[in-house]
């Protein structure tokens, strides 16, 4: 098959990204190593570009948009759609994002078959003003009706689309395994932290996260390690001072880690936390349990499917909840290690990249 592919920020990850490069990551490379070629679609922002025309046999295109929340999308996803058809790129197109399922009209149109990865219900997202939401919404029937397919990664948010629009969807979740990394002190030198000494975070800056939960959580805690918090705002953003003045001396802000680096941060931490209020099936929670990390997660629909009886949960929203789990994994690791173990086979055995890949061939071959 000749596929396209548009909807994430950049392959390899860089600034702003989050799961959907991640997720670009994993697939597109694998694709590719069975017999099929990929074109996707890089952005370039003003302050950020990545020099790529190659990812692991993969083809990248890159195209200018702007640093403005939500028309950045909209801009670069236009550019796409008019190059796979203009230039007749691909006969496959995945898109990631339900907000950019207007685009599955023109295609189809032009005879592409276009399917498009769902991760969560986005228009429940704080981070949306009340006209991003609205548009939101619409887009949410869009999905429903034009493309090929939508493909969920979580089985909440299929239900919900499935209930609203009466229509059956396919599901397919996240990989969980990382590739070994060699062991290289590094990154732990920078940041001045120990091996086992820091509690974790990895993600976007934003309210969806829930990070004002977690750094008061934390200050109230009676643990002596230290919160390490690896990414940003992709654009700027009040919230990100907001939570910044919120942290004491023990929170470290480590900005952007990618690559090698934060799998070593992610493997050598004492607790991953995952307090966000919406999530998708995330793909840094599977990660981290297929390294065999504790994790503290919220206890919303999505973080309960991904973790089942494998990780410690707190009340969403709950800071006093997050404080006594922090004080509970202190008191009782053995607890938490145990439970950990218990993800990593779960991870292992349900989350797997290259099951995901055989999964979405079948699908991008099913549907006309």
């Amino acid at each position: 098959m000749r596929i396209a592919a548009f909807g994430f920020r950049t392959i390899p990850p860089t600034k702003g990204a989050a799961g959907a490069d991640k997720f670009a990551m994993e697939l597109f490379p694998r694709l590719v190593g069975r017999g099929h070629s990929v074109v996707a679609y890089n952005r370039r922002y003003p302050d950020v570009f990545v020099p790529e025309t190659n990812f692991k046999g993969v083809q990248i295109k890159t195209f200018k948009t702007i640093k403005r929340k939500g028309f950045d999308t909209l801009l670069h996803s236009f550019k796409c759609t008019w190059d796979i058809i203009t230039n007749n790129t691909a006969d496959v197109v995945h898109i990631q994002n339900g907000g950019n399922s207007i685009w599955a009209l023109p295609l189809r149109l032009f005879g592409k078959k276009v399917f498009i990865s769902q991760d969560g219900v986005d228009w429940k997202r704080d981070k949306w003003p009340w006209y991003g939401k609205l548009y939101l919404r619409f887009s949410a029937f869009l999905t429903s009706r034009l493309p090929s397919q939508v493909i969920f990664d979580n089985v909440i948010a299929k239900k919900l689309f499935e209930d609203k629009f009466n229509k059956k969807f396919e599901f397919i979740p996240f990989g969980a395994e990382v590739e070994p990394v060699a062991a290289d002190d590094a990154i732990f030198e920078k940041f001045g932290l120990e091996k086992g000494g820091y509690y974790l975070f990895v993600g976007r800056f934003i309210p969806d996260k829930g990070l004002h939960y977690l750094i008061p959580a934390f200050n109230n805690s009676n643990s002596t390690k230290k919160l390490v918090l690896i990414g940003g705002s992709p654009n700027p953003s009040p919230y990100e001072k907001e939570i910044q003045s919120m942290a004491n001396s023990r929170v470290v802000f480590a900005g952007y880690v990618y690559g090698a680096d934060v799998t070593r941060m992610m493997m050598n931490a004492f607790c991953y936390i995952q307090p966000s209020d919406v999530e998708g099936l995330s793909p840094v929670v599977l990660t981290v349990m297929g390294l065999g990390v504790p994790l503290i997660v919220s206890d919303i629909e999505e973080n309960l499917y991904a973790v089942q009886d494998t990780a410690t949960t707190f009340e969403k929203q709950g800071i006093e909840s997050l404080t006594d789990k922090i004080n509970e994994a202190e008191s009782d690791y053995d607890r938490m290690l145990m439970l950990a173990e218990k993800a990593k086979i779960r991870a292992l055995k349900e989350f797997n990249w290259d099951k995901v890949t055989d999964d979405h061939i079948e699908i991008f071959s099913k549907y006309k």
